[in-house]
């Protein structure tokens, strides 16, 4: 399952979210949103979980927790419409 993290604090790293998920379970990929001029986070992110009951579970207990002082919001990616 593939999860969007939104309200992500500008210093977290990629490395910091796949380590909070891997309480959940395995992390099959871990991608933040760089913006192109700077190079920084844009504060949000997503990471793909390939087992559902452990996707549903970190989304489930990750949802409006406090990481670097902000409460970030864990859900389901949607699918692009294209």
């Amino acid at each position: 399952m593939k999860i969007i993290i939104l309200n992500l604090a500008r210093s977290t790293t990629e490395e910091e979210l796949k380590v909070l998920f891997e309480e959940y379970g395995s992390v099959e990929s871990c991608d933040l949103v760089l913006d192109k001029s700077t190079s920084r986070s844009k504060g949000f992110g997503f990471v793909e979980m390939p087992k559902l009951e452990e996707a549903e579970s970190a989304i489930k207990n990750l949802n409006n927790k406090r990481v670097a002082s902000n409460k970030i919001r864990v859900k389901k990616a949607e699918e692009k419409k294209r």
